[in-house]
């Protein structure tokens, strides 16, 4: 069973840092496409930055180059995504997702998200105040 629980979430000020953490079980992180999608209130949901371990590829969405790092660290079966000179258009709800390597590709799951009935953590807040 994949089981994904994001944390990490918070209050700051805009053109702070936060780092939020997805804990990863019941699967191999290399074997998996790990997204960061976010979703503000009555907007739909969007892909932040997408990692395949295995082959060290990511993606990153115009909003978030230069911005934003995926990272992970199979040994403890973590993805983080790492968020500096944050603005209050990243005020949202973020979440983690995973889809078999096989069946995906970083680009094609942050453009087009997973369906709700895959596999998603319960979610974190970040919220960004000017």
């Amino acid at each position: 069973q994949v089981q994904l629980v994001e944390f990490g979430g918070g209050l700051v000020q805009a053109g702070g840092s936060l780092t939020l953490s997805c804990a990863a079980s019941g699967f191999i992180l290399d074997h998996y496409v790990i997204g960061w999608f976010r979703q503000a209130p009555g907007k739909e949901r969007e892909g932040v930055s997408c990692l395949s371990s295995g082959d060290s590829s990511s993606y990153y969405s115009d909003s978030s180059k230069g911005r934003f790092t995926i990272s992970n660290d199979n040994a403890k079966n973590m993805v983080y995504l790492e968020m500096s000179s944050l603005k209050p258009d990243d005020t949202a709800d973020y979440y983690c997702a995973a889809t078999p390597r096989l069946l995906t590709t970083v680009q094609a799951m942050c453009v087009n998200p997973p369906t709700l009935l895959g596999s998603w953590g319960q979610g974190t807040q970040v919220t960004v105040s000017s």
